[in-house]
């Protein structure tokens, strides 16, 4: 389902249906919001690894914290988040031999 409805041209019938459009794009909403919160943190990392700058561990912390809280919602799973913040690491890593 998008997650920009607009309630006119997609509209139940029966209450229930209703109701479990409303809980869907607002669940929607909430996981786009912490979609891009960690995809944007990371993106920074990528970033900061290419101009080569200093805080790169923070911003590796901070991406990992954003993954994980990503991981509990259930937003993406646990190999995934596994994986990007291992990238991350090999990242950090490289910058600071």
């Amino acid at each position: 389902m998008p997650v920009f409805i607009k309630p006119n041209k997609i509209m139940p019938n029966k209450n229930n249906a209703k109701k479990a459009l409303r809980q869907s794009v607002k669940k929607a909403l909430r996981n786009k919001k912490v979609k891009t919160a960690y995809k944007e943190a990371v993106k920074n990392v990528d970033k900061a690894f290419e101009a080569g700058s200093k805080d790169l561990i923070e911003l590796v912390k901070k991406a990992q914290k954003k993954l994980d809280k990503a991981t509990k919602k259930n937003i993406i799973s646990k190999n995934t988040a596994g994986r990007k913040v291992a990238s991350l690491m090999r990242k950090m890593s490289k910058s600071t031999k």
